[in-house]
């Protein structure tokens, strides 16, 4: 949706400004003047955000949106600081959430990742802070980050209709997860569901926001990341359906309650298999199962390591579907497995 806001031109500094000041000016659209039977207005474009400002701005459609000419790259912004050798490691791509832009350099550019960081700010007005990337570590998949520009790191990003958040130096947000994200937000409608793994809400929030399970049992080992998952429930106003847990999943999930059980973390989540089946009900239930797998055995470990765990358990499983989230790495994929466990 190409969103915008129709005031009068005597009001249009003023609304400008506070678009910019809070976040929710589009810099990719122009403003633009028109005329209506009511009188002349300008059009001033804006994001998503314009929905959660103070003031009800009413926010209309625009029709044949006129965007500016796009601003130089990444690698045109660092012309004449870096030498050619240097620009062509310039990073080609980075991630942004909420107001803050979240960037690899490599170490050879070490002496140059201020000027990098201010050249990505100069490229995106509405963030405020640059992060360095460097990978994730231990147990609680925790990112390891820098702060390069900015003076803070937790943010509020939008996405789907639901508002995450977190501190970008304490949790993974990974944007190859966003289809899995918006497909787990049309499922589970007046169902009982148990994810097991839940970080910050990832898949429990769009589940609660838009299909309205009678109830979540959303777990969580990591108190950073529950933290947030508390905040999360309270920021969405779904309190009524998810219950957050800060424990380890495979002693705090409940037994023969869940129609769904999700299975959203990558690693070991094998070893979680047997509680989580446990947890659906007598009757049967729905399973979502994620996994890291070489791209040769992506069809058959998952599916066999899901049965074999059910076979333990006198169940039967029938495979729904295996669907491919993203390359983790090279030769490795996440996928996720469907699968029905039955009495």
């Amino acid at each position: 949706m190409h969103g915008m806001i129709r005031v009068p031109p005597e009001k249009g500094e003023e609304i400008r400004k506070k678009a910019v000041l809070e976040g929710f000016l589009d810099t990719a659209r122009k403003i633009r003047k028109v005329r209506t039977k009511e009188g002349n207005f300008l059009e001033i474009p804006v994001t998503e955000a314009a929905y959660d400002s103070v003031e009800s701005f009413l926010v209309l459609e625009q029709k044949n949106p006129e965007f500016l000419e796009n601003s130089k790259s990444l690698k045109e912004s660092l012309e004449g600081f870096l030498s050619k050798p240097e620009l062509a490691l310039v990073p080609a791509g980075w991630q942004i959430l909420g107001n803050i832009i979240i960037v690899s350099i490599p170490e050879i550019l070490e002496d140059k990742k201020t000027r990098i960081a201010e050249a990505l700010l100069s490229m995106y007005p509405r963030c405020r802070t640059v992060v360095r990337d460097f990978g994730i570590e231990g147990q609680f998949r925790q990112p390891k980050r820098e702060l390069l520009l900015g003076s803070g790191t937790e943010t509020i990003h939008k996405e789907h209709g639901c508002f995450f958040k977190q501190d970008v130096t304490k949790v993974m947000y990974s944007k190859g997860n966003l289809e899995e994200r918006k497909r787990m937000s049309k499922l589970g409608k007046g169902e009982i569901v148990v994810d097991m793994f839940a970080g910050i809400g990832y898949f429990s929030i769009p589940m609660a926001v838009h299909s309205k399970p009678k109830k979540i049992i959303s777990i969580e080992i990591n108190p950073e990341s529950f933290a947030y998952l508390k905040e999360n429930i309270k920021l969405n106003h779904v309190e009524n359906i998810i219950t957050p847990i800060l424990e380890d999943c495979s002693q705090a999930a409940p037994e023969g309650e869940a129609d769904r059980v999700i299975m959203g973390y990558v690693g070991t989540t094998h070893n979680y298999l047997e509680p989580a089946i446990r947890a659906l009900k007598r009757s049967g239930g729905v399973l979502h199962y994620h996994e890291t797998v070489p791209e040769n055995l992506a069809r058959i470990r998952p599916e066999k390591r899901i049965e074999e765990a059910a076979e333990s358990l006198g169940k039967k499983v029938e495979v729904l579907e295996t669907r491919r989230i993203k390359k983790y790495s090279p030769g490795v994929l996440h996928v996720v497995v469907d699968a029905r466990i039955c009495g």
